[in-house]
């Protein structure tokens, strides 16, 4: 619980067989999570036996993909609060707080990776990817005029559940690119975001992303041209944009930063 609130977490596994229980004891740790939902995507074999050592519950997801799997974690997750990240060891536990404390305000918590400060020996966030990241974001920020964005590729973030359930109805991706996507259609939806660094440590195995660079780069190109796909779009197609709440946040007074849209609170 986070002041009487539910809270979930996602872990999308595919490539984490041996990370994934330390990872689950880790977030569990913070006394803060209350269920940590796992969605196997077709992972490697004999994670469903670590998952099994551990609290969290297991969902199987047939279809491939980043953004199915996360996708399909939303559908699962019951809590008012959802938390997105990786069982893969780059992402550390306590960094929930930061999000969390953020959720009181914010919509979408989105993380970041690019602070050099919070970046650990062996991350793979060399020159390329770190600075990368930074002027995608930059990219999507100039184009849509929004709050200051300096990662546009970390899978770190939390989503409220009224907030998620305005979003779905837009998502398309399935892939590894569902992330710019998610921070694409909360800028059009007029969301209130926010983005706060997290710590980025190493991995334990190898991505199958951004552990080739090739791959990595031309992922990019694909984030770049969604990017200004829906930006495009925005200008041809303005009216498409529309809130189920149909609530809006033009941070215009102190009472748009109230938390907006979660139930009451759990006693």
């Amino acid at each position: 619980m986070w002041r009487h609130y539910k809270v979930s977490v996602i872990f999308p596994t595919y490539n984490e067989k041996e990370s994934i229980r330390e990872s689950i004891e880790e977030f569990m740790a913070t006394g803060v999570i209350d269920e940590i939902v796992v969605i196997n995507n077709n992972a490697a074999e004999g994670t469903s036996e670590e998952v099994a050592k551990t609290s969290a519950r297991e969902v199987m997801e047939p279809i491939q993909g980043y953004g199915a799997a996360i996708r399909r974690g939303f559908r699962e997750a019951t809590g008012d609060l959802i938390i997105v990240s990786e069982p893969d060891g780059t992402f550390r536990g306590h960094d929930v707080l930061k999000l969390l404390a953020y959720a009181d305000d914010f919509e979408i918590v989105y993380g970041t990776r690019t602070s050099k400060e919070l970046i650990w020996k062996g991350a793979n966030m060399g020159l390329f990817l770190r600075w990368g990241n930074y002027w995608v974001a930059k990219l999507m920020e100039v184009l849509f005029n929004c709050t200051s964005l300096t990662d546009v590729g970390c899978t770190m973030r939390c989503i409220r559940k009224d907030a998620l359930r305005d979003l779905e109805p837009y998502f398309t991706v399935n892939g590894s690119f569902f992330g710019p996507e998610m921070m694409v259609l909360s800028i059009l939806l007029k969301m209130s975001i926010i983005q706060v660094p997290m710590n980025y440590t190493k991995r334990v195995g190898t991505s199958s992303v951004t552990g080739n660079l090739m791959v990595a780069f031309f992922l990019g190109l694909r984030m770049i041209r969604l990017i200004i796909g829906y930006r495009l779009e925005s200008l041809l197609q303005p009216g498409r944009w529309g809130r189920v709440s149909g609530v809006t946040d033009t941070r215009t007074n102190t009472e748009s930063l109230r938390p907006r849209g979660l139930p009451p609170r759990r006693e």
